[in-house]
């Protein structure tokens, strides 16, 4: 209460910088993750400070403050990213700049460089989320900042912040149809921002490579990495496996794709599916990779918004770019299927390469599990099966905390920790294989997912990432091995999942909260993300020109948009100036500079009756002509429009450029503006 009252008794400058201090630092709170730390600090101290200052109603520091800190920053900012060009470089410079700015807040036209930086710092949030909670926190900074502005045209008097508010809110909803025409007809461009490249440093999720035993411990991201809807009856969750990178290469301590070693220039191997097709529809979240995930095996390209897609030698789809927005395709595969099984040796080569001086103990049981095949059998098959035996009864566990595996990791995986997640258990059950002469390859990619109750999307997330095997076999070409279903059966085709142990805040929220009722909220509050994910975030080009189509366009182009943009443009404003024309014909001029004269003594905190003439404002305005210089001007103003009342019938032209006279100085007039 006391900090309330001292709020309402604070002078009007010092009320309108705080609010304003508080509507930046709203705006800059959903970047804070994805600035420096540098930058965070030093934004919250210079507006604390300049909060402080307000407050108190002290100085503003000299430039030589300002210009020391602009320097401290400019340094700051190359040293983080040896540029100052860029996106990160740049907001990050804006938002040390728009605190700077508020050191220098001395008159109206540095409060409107604050409030002009702010708004461009707002979209600059859109760089980095383009979620539900970052749209309607920045509809939150919208409503404040032209609060703030419309506060700010009030120089006069201490106008109700709520008033602002209130006109502020009407901006909003008159602007609200014109952002709707614009955002269904403005021509689609390729956006100019990206998400940052992730450095998979122990979080769950895809990569391009993977280095085994680097990780102590993988922490599950629940974030969603795709929503699929399926047409008709989905495949049981046992059989999605949403297939990713395919990684071939193991030099020792990493795997990497074969396309960084020009394996793709191999010949392509048939693919033969058979049985009934899985149709769905993928909504990819931005990843800034071109991997397009699909079921296994999808034999024809997926159905993209614009760009082709290609399939690669070891099945996986890629786009002709990297997903920076939010993408939605169809696709079509056939759980069925047979590939590879009249490649050439010379071809399954590389699946069979191991580094010299790795994993000797691996290899000798490799060995040895090939020398006890029976005579005539098949011997890769009987491999296959003895290592999955081994898995099943040899006390090895499916763990997020493995802890850091040394150089031979897979001879620690078999024969010493005998724990890991699937990667470790993947890349352990490759190098035996080859090491047994079976070739084979890591795959990586999504399992399972859960169906949303609500709307019927499957929701796949970065928790669901994980790796399997295939090897070739002779008559069966790459089969799909999954050892870590044999180590711990729950985390393949069933919604257990490991969960990372909460933290004391997480578990003090929700420890008590019933299971089902944290389920169903989610479930209801993923529904509502992905309507706008679906509606919004991917209201594409594609989508565009289906509008004009269902509004009665043959073949319409990004032409028509621009017409039918500008054709409503012209209406509407030509619909605009032809009702202000009516509503001054219907409304006597007079009596609206009457209206707006009494508008500013209310804004001005006096209250004149509802019904008063110009005299009468004049009569209140005397008391205030020794506190206030400016009344001596507006009385004579208001005695100047009586006398415009009255004056004679014939002189219309007069009257009527007198009025625009008295309009223009009632705008210049200071008081109660």
């Amino acid at each position: 209460m006391k900090l309330l009252s001292a709020l309402t008794h604070l002078p009007r400058d010092a009320r309108d910088t705080l609010f304003m201090l508080v509507v930046i630092a709203w705006v800059v709170a959903p970047m804070l993750g994805e600035l420096p730390l540098w930058c965070s600090l030093l934004t919250g101290a210079v507006m604390l400070w300049r909060g402080v200052l307000a407050w108190r109603s002290q100085p503003l520091p000299n430039r030589w403050w300002r210009l020391g800190l602009l320097a401290l920053a400019v340094g700051a900012t190359l040293l983080s990213f040896k540029t100052l060009l860029g996106r990160d470089a740049g907001v990050t410079l804006v938002v040390v700049l728009l605190a700077l700015k508020t050191l220098e807040l001395r008159a109206q036209r540095d409060a409107f460089v604050v409030f002009f930086l702010s708004f461009f710092l707002m979209l600059t949030n859109f760089f980095y989320s383009q979620s539900l909670l970052t749209a309607a926190a920045m509809l939150v900074a919208l409503l404040g900042l032209l609060t703030a502005l419309v506060n700010a045209h009030m120089p006069v008097g201490r106008p109700p912040l709520w008033h602002a508010a209130r006109i502020g809110g009407g901006m909003t909803l008159l602007g609200a149809p014109i952002m709707v025409v614009l955002f269904l007809l403005f021509p689609r461009m390729a956006p100019l921002w990206g998400l940052p490249s992730d450095a998979m440093s122990g979080r769950s999720g895809l990569s391009a490579d993977m280095a085994v035993g680097n990780i102590a411990s993988l922490a599950l991201d629940d974030s969603v990495a795709m929503r699929i809807n399926f047409e008709g009856a989905p495949p049981p969750q046992s059989d999605l496996y949403f297939r990713g990178p395919v990684l071939s290469n193991f030099d020792g301590l990493r795997w990497r794709h074969a396309e960084d070693f020009a394996l793709l220039r191999a010949a392509n191997a048939a693919l033969q599916v058979s049985g009934p097709a899985v149709r769905y529809q993928v909504t990819l979240e931005p990843n800034q990779r071109p991997w397009l995930l699909t079921l296994d095996a999808t034999p024809n390209a997926p159905q993209l918004p614009e760009g082709r897609a290609r399939m690669t030698a070891e099945l996986q789809w890629l786009q002709d770019r990297n997903a920076t927005e939010l993408l939605r395709y169809s696709a079509t595969s056939y759980p069925q299927y047979a590939y590879g099984r009249n490649q050439s040796a010379a071809l399954l080569a590389p699946y069979l390469a191991l580094p010299s001086g790795f994993n000797p103990r691996t290899l000798a049981l490799a060995q040895s599990l090939r020398r006890a095949a029976p005579a005539g059998s098949d011997a890769g098959a009987f491999v296959v099966q003895q290592a999955l035996e081994r898995l099943r009864t040899g006390g090895y566990v499916y763990t997020l905390e493995p802890g850091v595996y040394g150089r031979d990791s897979a001879d620690e995986f078999w024969f010493d920790r005998k724990a890991g997640f699937c990667e470790h258990i993947a890349a352990g059950f490759v190098i035996l294989m080859r090491g047994a002469g079976v070739p084979a390859r890591v795959v990586t990619g999504y399992q399972g997912g859960e169906r949303n109750s609500v709307d019927g999307f499957w929701t796949v997330r970065q928790s669901d990432a994980h790796a399997w095997a295939e090897v070739w076999l002779p008559g069966q070409g790459w089969v799909r091995v999954d050892p870590t279903a044999v180590v711990a059966p729950s985390r393949i085709g069933s919604f257990a999942r490991l969960e990372a142990p909460r933290g004391v805040i997480a578990q003090a929220i929700l420890g008590n909260v019933n299971p089902r009722f944290a389920l169903n909220l989610r479930a209801t509050w993923e529904a509502v993300n992905n309507r706008w994910n679906q509606w919004v975030l991917n209201y594409t080009q594609t989508a565009q020109i289906n509008l004009l189509k269902n509004i009665g366009f043959d073949a319409p182009s990004w032409e028509d948009l621009i017409y039918l943009l500008c054709a409503i443009v012209i209406t509407v404003s030509l619909a605009g100036a032809a009702w202000s024309a009516w509503d001054r014909q219907r409304q006597d001029p007079w009596l609206r500079l009457l209206a707006q004269a009494r508008s500013r003594l209310q804004h001005a905190e006096l209250t004149p009756p509802e019904h008063s003439t110009p005299r009468q404002l004049a009569l209140l305005l005397q008391d205030q002509e020794v506190k206030k210089p400016d009344a001596r001007a507006f009385i004579d103003w208001l005695l100047r429009l009586e006398a415009l009342r009255y004056a004679p019938s014939d002189q219309h032209q007069v009257v009527s450029q007198r009025l625009t006279t008295l309009q223009r100085e009632l705008q210049q007039l200071r008081w109660g503006a």
